[in-house]
């Protein structure tokens, strides 16, 4: 569930090294594949130290949010709560659009299907989490574990055949590149680097997820980060050493992995079976690791919702159990994400990657501050690890922005920032609204001792008008000495007439709430109420004024039908502390029990 994210870069992070040394450097791009794999793997290294220490703090989950919100403060948490948000977006578009590539390499007629494709598969992991988690975790075993078993089989083979010097070298046609060198070669390496850097996203999954572990949670967590790693280095590495000695060069209709795979496995039937198998799994596990973003981000989007950063829907889960607002939210946004850029990988890498890199760097930060402040066993150790982490993945994080800021990664730039202000300006808007609704016990009690003075608008004799008296009746309008004093039906006559005869018909019905007439012979009704309210109106009292209707979809909306509607509604408002209510009547058929 947690590590498919991270072991399906290996499909792809090398081909994005490839894709930025080869048209700069030509043929000597080659030469620098494998140094700069190892620094990626160093970097690998640092963030597995640096995890271990923050799964052991904090066993209860939330990762980079949590670590940074209890030592580096609010607003660096909302920072990188809107890193990792916008990482696993871009984690569930990323996977999805490399899953999709990985088809349409052995199947290129899907190429033109691809943003179709990609949809149905976001749709399709979104579907299997709102199931439930268990359940989702045993549809996506196959194709992980398929996946890693035959990979690793491919660069086993791989490596052997090239120590026994029986591996061949694929056929490409490289032109002539100038030479590049001093600050040029620097920066191209450097592009590399940022690239290839997206084969550690999904580190941090493990960290946000610890609660879903057997017990010991913990234990259990740091012991899956390690072998993630592990895995994750190994065929990592093995790829590059592949892509090296065979001279693979990305295609536009072919990946990296692909031609590997071929090439390592020959043209015989089973050789072909087995490449057509891998391809299957590649595209299984790259749509699936999108799976990893679908199981962390509705507990992140909880984490936060419960701080009040995000909405309290984000919190709440559904009935199997799961933050279904969560899981459709990232569906949406990713859904969004991949047909506004087309599906496309090389469209979708340069915004990779920079969110999990701010969020890594928060995270270790605050594993310093930390340690400095509880100073438990082995803290100098572990201000050490963290440290040299939170230096290391800073530069990274700088690294990508530098070198991907033109090609996309400006977006994602601005986007953290403003999202961290957003997150704040909800979080503090909430808190005041909160403790705006929060009343004094004695306040509380003086409000339920508080009795309600009722005003029953009426035009005429109709369903609604008994539906309001009664409502009028729950809202207990008679004081202890006031008798009927609280309760009145009002009646604005703009027509002597009418009024006379409603006046008799009260009478004759025996209405023993007393009906008031108001005349208003300018015909302004609502000239006419708002006197009559400000003359009668009590201080001691809530006053709620009832307009009964008789339309089957009363409400709000049912005021804007009708000009004199309107105007009652902005002249009760006017009055302030006045509640105005529409007062349906009942539909045919219904009563009450």
């Amino acid at each position: 569930m947690f590590a498919s994210d991270n072991l399906s870069s290996v499909a792809y992070a090398t081909e994005e090294m490839l894709r930025v040394l080869v048209p700069a450097l030509g043929a000597a791009a080659f030469g620098f594949v494998l140094p700069v794999s190892a620094g990626v793997l160093v970097v690998l290294g640092l963030l597995v130290v640096s995890y271990r220490q923050t799964l052991a703090a904090y066993p209860g989950g939330g990762g980079a949010y949590t670590v940074s919100r209890e030592n580096l403060g609010v607003f660096a948490a909302q920072v990188a709560g809107a890193a990792l948000g916008i990482d696993y977006v871009l984690t569930a578009s990323v996977s999805v659009a490399a899953g999709v590539a990985a088809l349409y390499s052995a199947l290129p007629a899907l190429q033109a299907w691809r943003v179709p494709i990609a949809l149905a598969g976001v749709g399709a992991i979104a579907y299997a989490n709102l199931r439930g988690l268990r359940e989702s975790a045993r549809a996506f075993a196959l194709p992980v574990f398929g996946f890693l078993l035959l990979l690793g089989a491919v660069v086993a083979i791989g490596l052997v055949r090239l120590a026994a010097g029986s591996l061949p070298v694929v056929p490409s046609h490289l032109g002539a590149v100038a030479p590049l060198d001093g600050l040029a070669l620097a920066w191209v390496v450097l592009r590399s680097f940022s690239s290839g850097g997206s084969a550690l996203t999904g580190v941090e999954a493990i960290s946000n997820g610890v609660g879903a572990f057997r017990p010991p949670e913990a234990r259990n967590a740091r012991s899956t980060l390690v072998v993630m790693a592990g895995l994750l280095g190994s065929l990592f590495f093995g790829v590059s050493v592949l892509a090296v000695a065979l001279r693979v060069v990305p295609a536009a209709h072919q990946t990296v992995l692909s031609e590997i795979a071929r090439a390592v496995l020959g043209s015989s039937v089973i050789g072909r079976g087995a490449w057509l198998v891998l391809q299957a799994l590649t595209a299984g596990i790259l749509v699936l690791a999108a799976n990893t973003a679908f199981a962390d981000f509705p507990r992140l989007a909880a984490v936060m919702a419960a701080d009040r950063s995000l909405p309290g829907v984000l919190a709440r889960r559904g009935h199997r159990l799961v933050h279904s607002s969560g899981i459709v939210l990232l569906a949406g946004a990713s859904m969004a994400v991949l047909t506004v850029f087309g599906a496309s990988v090389d469209r979708l890498i340069p915004l990779y990657a920079l969110g999990v890199f701010v969020s890594f760097s928060l995270s270790q930060a605050g594993m310093v501050r930390h340690h400095l402040s509880r100073r438990q066993s082995g803290w100098r150790a572990g201000v050490a690890a963290n440290a040299a982490g939170a230096a290391t993945t800073t530069v990274v994080a700088v690294v990508v922005v530098a070198t991907k800021f033109v090609a996309g990664a400006w977006i994602v730039a601005l986007a953290i920032p403003a999202g961290a202000v957003i997150l704040e300006r909800r979080r503090r808007s909430s808190l005041a609204a909160h403790a705006a609704l929060r009343a004094s016990a004695e306040e509380l009690r003086a409000q339920m001792r508080a009795h309600h003075q009722v005003v029953v608008l009426v035009e005429e004799l109709h369903a609604g008008v008994a539906e309001a008296l009664r409502y009028a009746r729950a809202l207990d309008p008679l004081g202890p000495d006031d008798h009927q004093a609280d309760l009145v039906a009002l009646h604005v006559a703009t027509d002597p007439a009418a009024a006379e005869r409603l006046k008799r018909d009260w009478a004759e019905l025996g209405i023993e709430v007393e009906l008031m007439v108001v005349a208003c012979p300018d015909r302004d009704i609502a000239q006419a109420l708002t006197a009559w309210l400000g003359a009668h109106r009590r201080e001691d009292r809530e006053l709620t004024v009832l307009l009964p209707v008789t339309a089957t979809l009363a409400g709000p909306g049912h005021l804007a039908r009708g000009r004199a509607g309107r105007a009652i509604s902005r002249a009760v408002r006017r009055l302030g502390e006045v509640r105005l209510v529409v007062v349906p009547a009942r539909p045919t058929g219904r009563r009450r029990k």
